[in-house]
């Protein structure tokens, strides 16, 4: 099974450590994938409200400016939104024990799905402020996320966490440590899928190219709510099937339920990332028939 499992690159999740006095600074990948990502989310995000013949009536959804401030309001929604969500969706109960562990959100435990409702209210109570056209905004926002889910599946994969499941492909990875020997009924080293990989190409490459093709070579931001309707149901399809190749969280699984289902009906079932998922296609494909159908 593991003549042609790739081992796992020896990448420290710490870039640098800067000295401080009596102690250090890490610098880690997850962070810095963060930072880096909203930058270039940003940076995408202004360029396109300076091309004003993309949008439609020649009118961006804001002006640079208000995208500027914008971003106080968008990181405090990723984090906020990612760390609740995660402990509203994927906690097992050690918040209630330890209500404070809710914000040391370097310990990790963010979802996506938690983030994106945060960045969504977010983006409502900006537009509200500042009576800005909503599905304008949602576009420029859909835009902007991709390369920040590109580099942060790409610092999961760096950090050796949400790894996937057990395989025998050519492409398989041995990661480090319980990765590597919590397979039942595989004896020696465990290969999995690099489902990291898998999302960081899906939801942050090819949906983030499709998207600025779409935008730049096709002129959908000429219909308010396409570009948004397509990636929230581009990243909700997704996921969705990565998630067949992704291992489920620990919490969900149990030795009656190996696959980590929530909801289950004879053999098949789904995990809690399928489940918040559904929601994201259906919400997304609505959002797409009706900008298609609107003059």
């Amino acid at each position: 099974m593991l003549s042609f499992a790739i081992p796992f690159p020896e990448i420290s999740p710490v870039l640098v450590e800067i000295p401080l006095g009596f102690t250090t600074l890490p610098i880690r990948w997850y962070a810095l994938a963060y930072i880096v990502g909203i930058w270039l989310g940003y940076l995408l995000a202004k360029r396109t409200v300076a091309r004003v013949a993309l949008w439609k009536d020649d009118t961006p959804a804001m002006s640079g400016e208000l995208l500027e401030a914008f971003l106080t309001w968008l990181i405090l929604g990723i984090i906020l939104g990612g760390r609740i969500g995660y402990v509203i969706g994927y906690g097992d109960g050690q918040f209630l024990e330890d209500p404070m562990s809710i914000f040391r959100v370097w310990e990790g435990g963010m979802a996506f799905h938690g983030g994106f409702l945060g960045v969504t209210l977010a983006g409502l109570v900006f537009c509200w402020k500042h009576k800005l056209p909503l599905a304008k905004v949602a576009d420029l926002l859909a835009l902007g996320t991709p390369p920040g889910i590109l580099l942060g599946r790409l610092a999961n994969f760096i950090n050796a966490e949400l790894w996937g499941r057990p395989t025998d492909v050519p492409w398989a990875v041995i990661f480090p440590g319980r990765a590597a020997q919590d397979c039942p009924g595989v004896e020696g080293l465990c290969a999995r899928h690099p489902s990291q990989l898998y999302e960081a190409g899906l939801e942050g490459l090819l949906l983030g190219a499709l998207l600025i093709w779409l935008v730049y070579a096709r002129n959908w931001l000429k219909r308010p709510g396409m570009i948004a309707g397509l990636f929230i149901a581009g990243y909700g399809l997704s996921r969705f099937v990565v998630e067949f190749f992704r291992q489920a969280d620990a919490q969900f699984m149990s030795p009656t339920n190996p696959m980590g289902y929530v909801v289950q009906i004879g053999e098949f079932g789904i995990t809690r990332g399928q489940q918040l998922s559904l929601p994201m296609i259906v919400a997304g494909l609505l959002m797409l028939a009706f900008a298609f159908r609107r003059r």
